[in-house]
């Protein structure tokens, strides 16, 4: 007869153990029950930040989701509580007046977030405010992100500067918001990095332009109504619309106390994860108090839910938990992030080797004792986590040349590759996979990076160890790895490769984003991170047939300007070939005057830039400028960039500043797959850097003109390809028509001109552009001219905005009558 296993908890630890006692029994020997405070499956909650940000979606972080439960025949109880366990009948106790006896019971209850004391922070009737937030769960998530998404809201300050709080900051900046963290240590993630690497990773956060406050207590939320701020223990004040606390956590005991359980700082069980004086009642999780350790990581619950599952399951009684040695590898706001080793008392001859580059961000620490590795931080740079997280778990002997630890250096460290690795060596810490069962997986017949990641789980938390998964699986597969299909996709929602996706837009008559995911991806949420893509695509092949969807749109597309780190806005006016006249300038400056723009600025492009202007601003700026938009913000054609040319220049051959100025008039503002920039030259001493632009003109002798493609010069540096040498002005603007548009039809989303001219090869695209190999020269000419017949400046969109808070930063607020409380 199978055993009746309750488990109260249903978050990763209490699914985790679960899993590891189907994979251990099979389907007949329990007949499972679990309770759930949230209304859902088992999520990954580390993906939270990602769902916050917009890179990941409610759907994608699910690792059990509803029919998971059915399928291996567990009753969830889904948004139950447990109020109280009898441990005497062996009944558990839930809030809907529901009684469920057990014959095993394990609690994984978790921990919630950590509020601290604080004025203003609840409102008279004991709730906490409006606008104050904590970052656990997946509704936490939601609220957070639909009160961003608000015009009028702001700036947000985060209270807490570990882990957590700097990924909410990070997640909050997509919304246009200006965030600063108040952290009460002398550092950020003072708990898993010392001073110097917090003050490193300071540098890289603010670089982000989040703002710092480091041993600085939040002490009061202000504001009546709505929250206007927080005030520090120094009495500053930091204005703010919105609070998000991530002060850390507390385990959730409170059942536990109820019902007379063994209860410290969490619940206190032994090394079989059996709550103490106990029979048949185990714990597991954030929840657990183990030898006086009481554990907020992953990788120690992953390492709990075998131990405890072999217990229950009898698999293994003599398995025992004996506590963990914490390593992590984590990606935070973008920075690699390793560290390992329990925090303890350091010893007079332990050995330090440390590198700090604060200008790259990095920073890397080793402590080494009697030759063994005993704690370790690397910044931004994690490429020896794998060789230092073995030597650290398993002691391993150092090499006499200390510095190999940390850089390659050809030494005995570094040959310990993917091969050397144990197959008990953590490659996930998000998801406690290991390199054996990556192994497994592939020897299974996961034969492509993506397809062992789903098996596994491998590689689906912050996404730091993707590189170590990819190696793991191509060693695996002893280099026969399969290509990844998605790899092809034009965009990750909708599974085409871009003619396969253009061909179906045509053949189905689409004329939306929405249209699309509908008729392609009919099965699946729509993915924000393809809609940027698809609407540049589909403007591109429609014109004025698009249907354009503002949801579809960056907030720069949505309001025509560049966001800054600040929140503002980057306002460019067009100037053709960088040509100006007085009248214009003298615009300008009143303008800026009247507005009381903070900065002027000179870009690279030989435009002026306004900077620091207010969205709700924006359309009166544009009007008192009264010129068209030079689109600095879009993936679009920008601006030509030209010399003096033969007009004034004593070495010039040709007139540059007429052709940029005309090539300018005809393709401005057209969409494409990422930006382009151009420059025409007037001799090739080549001042307007025409040879690195994705398009560059270069006058030379003889009345002639040469076309260059493919240049950068900015974080990545090459020389354009030359395309053709031609004898007109009007060659070199049906030429180069014709190559943006082949480009177009053509590069991947965001894959710059430097990159897709060496991918398709130089040969290939004079064939195509210039002897009309292909046949459709004719056509690419002829739809690059509906693109240039159906501009419309986007400023124009100031004396009809095409929704009502395009511009607005709030709204009108009005006082509701309240319902009286009988």
């Amino acid at each position: 007869m199978a055993r009746r296993l309750v488990v109260i908890g249903n978050g990763m630890a209490g699914a985790r153990a679960v899993e590891e006692i189907l994979a251990r029994s099979g389907g007949d020997a329990f007949d499972i029950t679990m309770f759930g405070d949230e209304p859902y499956g088992n999520y990954n909650r580390i993906m939270l930040s990602h769902v916050l940000s917009g890179e990941e979606s409610d759907a994608d972080i699910f690792l059990n989701a509803l029919p998971w439960y059915r399928e291996n025949n567990i009753t969830l109880h889904a948004g139950v509580r447990v109020e109280r366990i009898d441990k005497y009948s062996k009944h558990v106790f839930a809030a809907d007046g529901r009684v469920v006896p057990y014959d095993v019971l394990v609690i994984a209850t978790g921990s919630h977030s950590f509020l601290p004391p604080m004025d203003g922070l609840y409102t008279p009737s004991g709730s906490v405010r409006h606008g104050v937030f904590t970052f656990r769960t997946m509704d936490d998530t939601r609220k957070m992100v639909q009160f961003a998404q608000q015009d009028h809201h702001r700036r947000a300050v985060v209270i807490g500067g570990g882990l957590l709080g700097l990924e909410a900051a990070r997640g909050l900046q997509a919304y246009g918001l200006d965030v600063a963290v108040v952290h009460s240590g002398g550092h950020l993630m003072n708990a898993q990095l010392g001073p110097d690497g917090g003050a490193i990773l300071r540098r890289s956060v603010q670089a982000l332009g989040i703002e710092v406050h480091t041993g600085s207590r939040t002490t009061a939320v202000l504001g009546k109504d709505q929250i206007t701020g927080v005030r520090l223990r120094d009495d500053t004040e930091l204005g703010c619309d919105m609070v998000v606390v991530t002060a850390g956590i507390r385990p959730n005991v409170d059942v536990a106390v109820v019902s007379g359980l063994a209860v410290e700082r969490a619940i206190v069980v032994d090394d079989h994860l059996r709550v103490m004086d106990e029979e048949d009642i185990y714990a597991v999780g954030e929840c657990v108090q183990h030898r006086g350790e009481v554990y907020g990581l992953v990788a120690p619950l992953w390492e709990q839910a075998a131990v405890l599952a072999d217990q229950i399951t009898g698999v293994d009684r003599s398995s025992v938990y004996l506590g963990s040695r914490t390593a992590t590898k984590l990606k935070v706001a973008g920075v690699d992030v390793a560290s390992m080793g329990l925090p303890g008392p350091e010893l007079d001859t332990d050995e330090h080797i440390v590198f700090s580059e604060p200008s790259r961000g990095v920073f890397k620490s080793i402590v080494i004792r009697d030759n063994k590795m005993v704690g370790a931080t690397l910044l931004g740079d994690s490429r020896k986590v794998a060789y230092l997280t073995q030597a650290f778990d398993q002691g391993l002997p150092l090499p006499e040349e200390r510095l190999s630890l940390m850089f390659d250096l050809g030494s005995p460290a570094e040959e310990e590759g993917v091969a050397e690795l144990a197959d008990s060596a953590q490659v996930c810490n998000c998801n406690g996979v290991s390199k054996g069962a990556l192994v497994s997986a592939v020897q299974g017949g996961c034969r492509s990076v993506p397809a062992a990641m789903d098996a596994t789980r491998a590689g689906k938390g912050c996404g730091a160890c993707k590189l170590l998964v990819t190696q793991v699986v191509e060693w695996a597969a002893d280099g026969a790895v399969e290509d990844d299909p998605a790899a092809s996709y034009y965009v990750p929602g909708i599974p085409l490769d871009k003619p396969a996706l253009m061909s179906r837009i045509r053949e189905l008559g689409l004329r939306s984003v929405s249209q699309v995911f509908a008729a392609l991806a009919p099965d699946s949420v729509e993915d924000a991170k393809s809609k940027m893509g698809l609407a540049s695509l589909m403007k591109m092949m429609l014109a004025e047939k698009y249907i354009d969807e503002r949801d579809a749109r960056f907030i720069n597309d949505r309001v025509h300007a560049n966001i800054q780190r600040d929140g503002t806005f980057s306002v460019v006016p067009q100037m053709k070939g960088g040509v100006t006249s007085v009248q214009q300038l003298r615009r300008i400056a009143d303008v800026a005057e009247k507005h009381k723009i903070p900065m002027i600025k000179l870009t690279g492009g030989q435009r002026i830039d306004l900077l620091g202007v207010a969205k709700e601003d924006l359309p009166t700026v544009w009007a008192d400028l009264d010129m068209p938009s030079g689109y600095a913000y879009g993936k679009s054609f920008r601006t030509v960039k030209t010399c003096v040319g033969k007009d004034y220049c004593r070495f010039g051959t040709g007139d540059s500043t007429g052709l940029g100025i005309s090539l300018e008039s005809r393709f401005q503002g057209i969409e494409s797959p990422a930006k382009l920039k151009l420059a025409v030259s007037g001799c090739p001493r080549n001042c307007a850097e025409s040879l690195v632009k994705d398009v560059g003109v270069v006058a030379v002798e003889g009345g002639r003109w040469e076309i260059y493609i493919g240049g950068a010069a900015g974080a990545h540096i090459r020389k354009g390809d030359l395309l053709v040498a031609v004898d007109t002005p009007e060659e070199v603007t049906l030429l180069a028509g014709r190559f943006m548009q082949y480009y177009r039809e053509n590069a991947n989303w965001l894959e710059r001109t430097y990159a897709f001219v060496p991918r398709v090869g130089i040969e290939r695209i004079r064939s195509v552009i210039l002897d009309d190999s292909e046949g459709i020269a004719a056509r690419l000419d002829a739809a690059m001219q509906e693109s240039v017949d159906n501009y419309v400046d986007p400023w124009s969109e100031r004396d009809d905005p095409p929704t009502p808070g395009q511009f607005r930063t709030s709204l009108p607020l009005t006082v509701l009558p309240q319902v009286p409380v009988r």
